[in-house]
């Protein structure tokens, strides 16, 4: 599209959404700095008390037991001890993940299990478009269409629209279905299962191909890493130059509480440890022995119930395995090149999935210093443990005590793989902050989640928590202070606020405190409503509450188009320090001057909208095939699919927002998109309490006088 056309259609300017230019390190776009192979390992229902590190059990005289693979790896590295999931729960957790957006933009939200991840960027997609090889190992569980969420009624990939190869992996082995990954023995039957679902055999596939009859004996967590080591080798012996990124996602500690069926093997890493043989009926070499009977010998012997044990040889497990990986890259040479992070997707779980027992969180505190378990908003719920490990780029010993949000990785891997952020990634980089360089942006710490349940009723948490009721919940942080709502029946109810440094176990609401904390609850109130979307599969009680407006010191008519030329695999969220400004004093379609550039390029319309009415909108962008909006921080609109996302990605010349209450005046408006020459003409539209569509007019834009 010619800039001149472009900029006479539509021209705005967005103060909030402003180029950076910030870069982690002198070296950060230097086209000759290698990129970093990245390796983000994934627990399911890993508490924060899990690892010994962490833990402070021993100084309480709790039962404890030790993770020494994973203290050394979080002592080598860096420890983000104030990092958040997206969601308490895994379903939205693993979206988040993927697609770089918080519940407020993600497509996915509440306990939406087996829904198919959109044909938006992911992480693999982008680091994919960077150079990558990409590969998920472990659990997937966003596969969509749920006519075959069971396997009774047959499957293959191309009946999953959000299958892994077409959310920009290159290779998969795993579990497809969420519940599946209950189960962690998939070629066997369990006679010790508490439901028919926990009973049966499971299915495992390896791209196209499904393989549980070749996996005898194998048990999840050893068959992943055997994988994962193997997949990593390979990609070593072909071409060392190429990077590659695994998603190496476990389903365990999460129930069922099955352990494996001998020790782990001796040594560790290329030459010992798990390992792959690729032969069906010992696809691993710890396929051996009767499944679910090995128990580690510390945690015998010590009148710890049989629940306990398993817990505790399941968390052992992990450690193992993870030690065993970082060996492997060790011996294949490639450490120092390779960037670790290991995560949980939410607080820890209180299920075992044993007919004739139960299993609570309370064995080991698991939950920390903290309240809560999986689905609670409250921190033992949402705060995750954490750990970045890249030997030569983060310092030894580094804690990170800045807050951050599964979002953020998709930023902080493009950016160490020197590759945009796409336009509707909600995240930062984390890269300064790791590496101690350069100055890291603050990060959005978002969550909304609904749930029926209640806050279990345990002796460790405070009083008011115990059997608390769900409901509809939000957290938002703000001026250093965390938000919460529970059971919210409006968006006037209030935050409760509590200040984490100094009240970790959130025992001190500090809501109506003072003058000065009256106005963070009136900002945590009005930044909730401008960085979210409404969802339909996900109705929030404050949806058709207004998004209020800001106050624009004397505003003139007008708007700032931004671009950079060059070629894009999808619209960037950022525009390099070097990027073109233009300002537009009214936007006509015969105007020359416009004609600053003729070429393909990134391009951001940024300004104020100015809203008549208070009242619903919806906002079209009509005539572009990729493109992202915000407004204030939302994501507003977005078209972007990346190639090889299947048919539902298919282009489109309208693309909508969900409706969107404003109350009237300015509203800070951002679109993007990636133009060519020789495209048509586009234009934004808007539509007023379901009337007609009308094009967005001259006057209805402003931008702050400087």
């Amino acid at each position: 599209m010619n800039l001149r056309k472009v900029a006479a259609v539509f021209c705005v300017a967005f103060s909030c959404f402003s180029v950076l230019a910030v870069q982690a390190n002198a070296d950060a776009n230097d086209p000759n700095t290698k990129q970093p192979n990245i390796v983000f390992i994934l627990c399911d229902d890993l508490g924060w008390g899990d690892l010994s590190v962490y833990d402070d059990n021993r100084s309480r005289g709790g039962k404890d037991f030790q993770t020494p693979s994973l203290d050394r790896m979080a002592q080598d590295g860096a420890q983000l001890r104030n990092h958040y999931c997206p969601a308490p729960v895994c379903a939205p957790s693993r979206a988040s993940l993927l697609l770089g957006k918080h519940q407020g933009s993600a497509e996915i939200r509440d306990n939406q299990f087996d829904k198919q991840l959109p044909p938006q960027h992911s992480v693999a997609s982008v680091l994919k478009s960077a150079g990558y090889r990409t590969a998920i190992i472990g659990k997937y569980g966003l596969q969509g269409d749920q006519r075959y969420a069971l396997a009774e009624n047959g499957t293959k990939p191309d009946q999953w629209p959000g299958y892994p190869t077409s959310r920009g992996f290159d290779e998969f082995l795993g579990y497809v279905r969420h519940v599946d990954g209950h189960l962690h023995y998939p070629a066997h039957a369990w006679e010790l299962g508490n439901s028919d679902s926990h009973k049966e055999p499971k299915e495992v596939w390896h791209n196209d191909r499904e393989i549980s009859g070749d996996l005898t004996n194998c048990y999840t967590t050893d068959l992943f890493t055997a994988y994962a080591k193997h997949w990593i080798s390979e990609q070593v012996s072909q071409d060392s130059d190429v990077p590659f990124f695994l998603y190496l996602a476990y389903d365990t500690p999460h129930a069922a509480l099955q352990i494996p069926s001998c020790r782990y093997p001796e040594s560790k890493g290329l030459n010992g440890g798990v390992q792959w043989t690729g032969k069906p009926g010992a696809m691993i070499n710890t396929a051996k022995g009767p499944i679910d009977s090995y128990r580690y010998p510390q945690v015998t012997n010590q009148g710890w119930s049989d629940v306990e044990e398993r817990f505790a040889s399941m968390v052992l497990r992990i450690d193992d395995a993870v030690g065993d990986l970082l060996q492997t890259l060790k011996d294949l040479g490639i450490d120092q090149n390779t960037l670790v992070v290991l995560s949980s997707d939410n607080g820890p779980h209180h299920e075992s999935y044993l007919a004739d027992a139960s299993y609570q969180p309370t064995s080991f505190r698991s939950y920390g210093p903290f309240d809560g378990t999986k689905r609670d908003v409250w921190e033992g719920g949402v705060r995750v443990p954490t750990v970045a490990y890249w030997p030569g780029k983060i310092p030894s010993g580094h804690v990170d005590q800045q807050p951050s949000q599964f979002h953020d990785w998709m930023a902080t891997f493009a950016d160490a793989a020197n590759c945009p952020v796409p336009a509707g990634c909600d995240g930062v980089s984390l890269l300064p902050g790791l590496i101690r360089s350069g100055t890291r942006q603050d990060s959005t710490v978002y969550v909304e989640y609904s749930q029926n349940g209640r806050t279990p009723d345990y002796q460790d948490f405070q009083q008011r928590k115990r059997k608390q009721k769900r409901g509809q919940m939000q957290i938002v942080f703000v001026d250093g202070y965390k938000g919460v709502r529970l059971d919210i029946a409006s968006h006037d109810d209030d935050f409760q606020i509590f200040d984490l440094e100094n009240d970790p176990k959130e025992l001190n609401n500090l809501a109506g405190s003072s003058g000065a904390i009256s106005q963070v609850q009136q900002k945590m109130k009005d930044r909730v409503l401008r960085l979210r979307t409404m969802n339909e599969s996900a109705r929030r009680p404050y949806d058709a509450a207004l998004v209020p407006s800001m106050n624009v010191a004397d505003p003139k008519p007008g708007a700032i188009m931004e671009y950079q030329i060059g070629e894009f695999p999808y619209v960037p969220k950022e525009l390099d320090s070097g990027h073109g400004r233009v300002y537009l004093t009214s936007y006509h379609r015969d105007r020359k001057e416009l004609d600053v550039v003729n070429a393909t390029a990134a391009v951001w319309f940024r300004g104020y909208l100015r809203v008549p009415d208070d009242g619903s909108y919806r906002f079209r962008v009509v005539g572009l095939d990729r493109v992202a909006a915000r407004l204030h921080e939302m994501l507003l609109l977005e078209h972007d699919p990346p190639a090889g996302a299947g048919d539902s990605a298919e282009k489109d010349s309208v693309v909508e927002s969900p409706p969107v209450h404003l109350a009237s005046g300015m509203h800070p408006i951002a679109i993007g998109t990636v133009v060519h020459p020789g495209d048509s003409q586009w234009k934004l539209q808007w539509s007023f309490e379901s009337g007609d569509w009308k094009d967005v007019s001259d006057d209805s834009f402003v931008i702050e006088s400087e």
